[in-house]
């Protein structure tokens, strides 16, 4: 009884390759091309017909149509540029027909002539193939350098293919490229250029779903986009995130999200940042100084408002007092409009009334204290914003 039991589990297991070694029995009695065509229906049925065309067309045009096969990437491309057409037959030739690697001085120069879309296209089919061919044939696996990654990401941006410049930045993908946070910074630079906190927003989302780490130049640029762009939730939104990843914040981004908060009329989150700024920072930059100013003012301590002003006047040397000078004008003409135009309507007045009075009084302080103040406070009698 064992004996049979196991020859019927034999039996069971050989019955599928019984069947096989039928069918291939059956179709070896007929002509070789006959048997290729009946397992090439078998195992990629719809292929044959393709391949037949490919092969009673010219050795050249067999050879292009194989060429376009690996081409998935620019199969839809309409209008690439003569030089990056050029170059794409070539590299694709090279890796796809010749079996060689091609120089790299010709990956270079298709990035530098890429003027489209269409030509970012191109670049990432190619790429895409580059890196099969690095793989199959060369056997590096490996991406390819920091380097090449971040001038893909730099030309994408340059030529507006932002989609494309998004798939930069992903650790899986079948281009070879390395995600980095350099190459996020282009993005993110075109996000400030245009003042797009939607795609900003997008590049930050892609750097958490990557694990690439948070750096201060990412949040300078995080924070002006939000200052632009007029977003303060978003501001406060990645502030906490950089904090708590442990950014060490530069002083050109205190700058700008105190700036923010004064431009609101924020005093109690204006306060907070210049509380954290002083744990890494012991002076005010000039912007961050009267941007303490400011919130004095709106608390109606105009003297207190001219202290913070005359200590860093005093440590500005006298090449660059051009500078004060820009920002007193701010403060009376830029300022001012701002703050109005972010209260209540029941507010307005009062504090109109307040900034009327109190910017003379610091002015006049700073005067009193032996400080030469360049600043036309006649300009506050015809600021609209403050007559209403």
């Amino acid at each position: 009884m064992q004996y049979l039991s196991h020859s019927r589990r034999i039996a069971r297991a050989l019955k599928p390759l019984a069947l096989v070694e039928t069918d291939v029995r059956f179709v070896s009695n007929a002509p070789s091309h006959v048997v290729h065509r009946s397992l090439s229906h078998s195992v990629f049925p719809g292929k044959m017909d393709t391949c037949n065309q490919l092969y009673a067309q010219s050795p050249m045009t067999g050879l292009m149509m194989l060429r376009a096969n690996f081409s998935s990437e620019a199969k839809h491309v309409e209008n690439p540029t003569e030089a990056v057409k050029e170059l794409h037959s070539k590299i694709l030739d090279s890796v796809n027909v010749k079996r060689s690697m091609p120089p790299n001085a010709w990956l270079w120069s298709l990035i530098d002539n890429c003027r489209n879309e269409d030509d970012i296209s191109f670049l990432f089919d190619v790429l895409q193939n580059l890196r099969r061919f690095r793989l199959s044939n060369l056997r590096i696996h490996d991406n390819f350098n920091c380097n090449l990654c971040q001038q893909v990401a730099k030309t994408c941006v340059r030529v507006g293919a932002i989609n494309h410049g998004k798939r930069a930045l992903w650790k899986h993908n079948v281009h070879g490229l390395t995600p980095s946070v350099a190459s996020a910074h282009h993005l993110l630079s075109y996000a400030l250029k245009h003042k797009d906190a939607k795609l900003m927003d997008e590049v930050m989302k892609l750097l958490k779903m990557n694990n690439l780490p948070l750096q201060p130049g990412t949040a300078d640029l995080v924070f002006r986009i939000c200052h632009d762009t007029d977003n303060w939730d978003l501001l406060v939104k990645y502030s906490k995130k950089f904090c708590k990843a442990g950014v060490k914040l530069r002083k050109t981004t205190f700058d700008v999200w105190m700036e923010f908060a004064a431009k609101r009329g924020d005093t109690e989150s204006l306060w907070n940042v210049d509380k954290l700024r002083s744990e890494t920072y012991t002076q005010h930059t000039l912007s961050g100084a009267f941007s303490c100013a400011k919130g004095f003012l709106l608390e109606r301590k105009p003297e207190e408002a001219a202290a913070v002003i005359q200590i860093i006047c005093q440590a500005y040397p006298d090449e660059k007092k051009s500078a004060l000078e820009a920002e007193f004008k701010k403060l009376v003409n830029e300022w001012s409009v701002d703050i109005i135009k972010h209260q209540n309507e029941q507010d307005k007045k009062d504090v109109a009334a307040s900034l009327k009075s109190d910017i003379p009084a610091m002015v006049n302080a700073l005067v009193n204290s032996g400080l030469r103040v360049r600043v036309d406070l006649n300009e506050l009698n015809k600021n609209e914003a403050l007559l209403t």
